[in-house]
């Protein structure tokens, strides 16, 4: 039962009043705050500004004796292929560089399988009458634009407190042939904060697909980025994929993009050596080499998964102040009155936020009326749809403290006033009258 449920008419008038004068002086104030995209702030983008100028003009080499300022080298320096391993938990065979973006590498190679196929395939993907994907939701909405950009039909599966409801899960790949690949962001999801326990990972690793070239796409975006001293750990899907007989199955990304520079940093795809050769022939005819230097910068400044861990803790204390707070916001503001439910996530860029059914998009709506912009409501699901209107992102890296303060001050009070409405509204009362 709400807080509003619990009054009678007039109180709940008079307390909707209340709020929204509360509003109307959240709109005087003529906010201009934007919490759309989770993005690193300009302090730690700081944090990495030793990697602009880490090379003198005699370092231009790579262990091999590669010159990284000339072609070739289309699968990374070696020194480059080490530093990810170390990160995904790889050899270096089993791992390939790409340019700045792992988005990028994850969407060339949905392209490649449209145009050319799977190694493990009949025919590419886009010579089949359906291609589909399994989408945990809420998930991650570039994941989904690029499926809806490619005409790859997207399956809703929901999410639990430890991944993806793998019941229905094994249901529809065992079932459907056209059912090609499952996104996932395993560590610290994108929106949920959930961390895959270990036998969701078994699991996706031993599914009974009966597409031969059932793929998973780990998006392991976060897997450095915590807010604890005490990560929870995810299962090695490589290892996991091995052990279940597929070990072609799984294609994992990662990049720096919000551990350097998110427009000047690396990316890496690591799978099984067969993939890894398979992919290294098809990027071989797009391009004769990636930004070597910039590999290179990135190992001088790193050095290895310590100094990236060590790095990362530096992030961390930048972070965890505004994550905190809008926790004790959230606590402040709505907790006991049962208009909504968020996570705690220990790590990753998002808190995900639960409003009672048919609020979201109307909460969104009038916290952008009063010059808070945030993620649009629905956007965490295929085709942004939400089936009940009732989740939001909430990206808290990048606004400084004082400007979060507010924002989160007026989302709270948004949601109340949405809330509030929709108890008068089931009364037969219009608001305000």
């Amino acid at each position: 039962m709400t807080e509003w449920e619990q009054m009678n008419d007039a109180a709940l008038q008079e307390h909707y009043a209340a709020l929204a004068r509360r509003y109307e002086e959240f709109q005087a104030r003529k906010l201009r705050l934007n919490m759309a995209r989770g993005i690193p702030c300009p302090e730690q983008l700081d944090l990495s500004s030793g990697i602009m100028d880490c090379l003198g003009e005699a370092d231009y080499k790579a262990a091999d004796g590669t010159d990284c300022r000339n072609y070739g080298g289309v699968d990374g320096i070696p020194e480059a292929r080490e530093l990810f391993a170390q990160v995904l938990e790889a050899s270096p065979q089993e791992v390939i560089m790409g340019g700045n973006s792992s988005l990028t590498l994850m969407y060339d190679l949905l392209v490649r399988a449209m145009l050319r196929g799977l190694p493990a395939g009949d025919l590419p993907w886009g010579k089949l009458p359906q291609v589909k994907f399994i989408c945990p939701s809420p998930g991650y909405d570039r994941h989904f634009a690029i499926c809806e950009y490619l005409g790859i039909k997207m399956i809703p599966v929901n999410y639990r407190h430890d991944g993806p409801d793998m019941a229905r899960v094994e249901q529809l790949v065992a079932a459907d042939s056209s059912i090609k690949g499952i996104l996932c962001v395993p560590k610290y999801s994108n929106p949920t904060g959930v961390t895959y326990a270990d036998a969701v990972v078994e699991h996706l690793a031993a599914l009974p697909a009966k597409a031969k070239d059932f793929r998973i796409f780990w998006d392991n975006a976060y897997t450095v980025h915590h807010l604890t001293d005490t990560p929870p750990r995810l299962l090695n899907i490589l290892e996991a994929c091995k052990k279940a007989g597929h070990p072609d199955r799984v294609f994992v990304f990662c990049s720096t993009s919000k551990i350097s520079f998110a427009g000047a940093g690396l990316a890496a795809m690591a799978g099984s050596e067969a993939n890894i050769n398979w992919l290294k022939k098809q990027i071989s005819i797009q391009t004769i080499g990636p930004d070597k230097l910039n590999q290179l910068r990135h190992v001088r400044f790193f050095k290895d998964r310590a100094g990236i861990e060590a790095h990362m803790r530096r992030h961390a204390a930048i972070i965890k102040p505004k994550f905190a707070l809008v926790q004790e916001i959230l606590a402040a503001e709505l907790r006991g009155k049962n208009l909504a439910a968020w996570s705690n996530p220990q790590g990753g860029y998002f808190i995900n936020v639960n409003t009672l059914p048919g609020c979201a998009g109307k909460a969104v709506a009038k916290a952008a009326a009063a010059g808070v912009m945030l993620t649009p409501a629905g956007v965490t699901f295929p085709y942004g749809e939400d089936p009940e209107d009732k989740n939001i992102r909430l990206a808290p890296t990048f606004p400084p403290l004082a400007e979060l303060k507010q924002a989160m001050e007026l989302f709270a009070l948004c949601i109340q006033l949405v809330g509030a409405e929709q108890e008068l509204g089931q009364r037969g009362f219009r608001p305000g009258n």
